[in-house]
């Protein structure tokens, strides 16, 4: 038998359940979006150079830094890549295909595409840029 106050106190929890997921889902949207505004602000600081390409390999890798950002590794050389929009398709891989469309061994910023997300930037790095890109996000101390 339900009563009046049972389907009251169902909604009630209904509607709790319902606002901590949103919540979190708030809280990973601020996460990302840190993360993104500093990167963003890296670039500045750091002038790095925006490259039209990078040279691609078959043992290439990548790091994803959020939806907007990886650490792409080559053979000799490590490049950040920015793309034109939140690319969701990465967080299911971890080896990266690029998609080629001029040439066998080149991706071009702006044309070409990696797991169906268009390149919009790329920049080189060297060693120390990429340890400092890798740390983006994580408090002081967090790594023990």
């Amino acid at each position: 038998m339900r009563t009046p106050g049972m389907k009251i106190a169902a909604v009630i929890a209904a509607a709790f359940f319902l606002a901590a997921c949103a919540s979190q889902e708030e809280q990973a949207e601020e996460s990302t979006q840190d993360v993104n505004q500093a990167v963003r602000d890296f670039v500045d600081l750091r002038e790095l150079e925006e490259l039209d390409e990078l040279k691609s390999g078959t043992n290439d890798s990548w790091q994803q830094l959020d939806d907007r950002f990886i650490i792409y590794s080559g053979r000799r050389e490590t490049y950040l890549v920015e793309f034109g929009r939140r690319c969701y398709e990465l967080n299911d891989n971890t080896r990266i295909t690029p998609d080629k469309r001029w040439d066998s061994n080149t991706v071009h910023a702006r044309f070409d595409t990696i797991r169906g997300c268009r390149i919009a930037k790329i920049y080189g790095l060297d060693e120390a840029e990429v340890a400092e890109l890798e740390n983006i996000g994580e408090a002081p101390g967090s790594r023990n």
